[in-house]
């Protein structure tokens, strides 16, 4: 049984690139990053999700 990405592919390109390991994913593949890289990758992720439910959340209370 496959597992369905949550994060979109776009996503995953602008983290890897902010976080400075787009070019391990352009040669080895999402594969070939580190386990420290990928956790990191989570919590930037998830960082974006709430900064943007913030933003909701005060657009909507004005």
């Amino acid at each position: 049984m496959a597992r369905r990405g949550v994060m979109s592919d776009a996503l995953k390109v602008e983290i890897a690139k902010e976080l400075g390991f787009y070019d391990v994913v352009q040669q080895e593949g999402w594969g070939g990053i580190t386990t420290r890289d990928a956790g990191n990758m989570v919590k930037r992720a998830i960082q974006i999700a709430e900064e943007q439910l913030a933003k909701q959340q005060n657009a909507g209370g004005k």
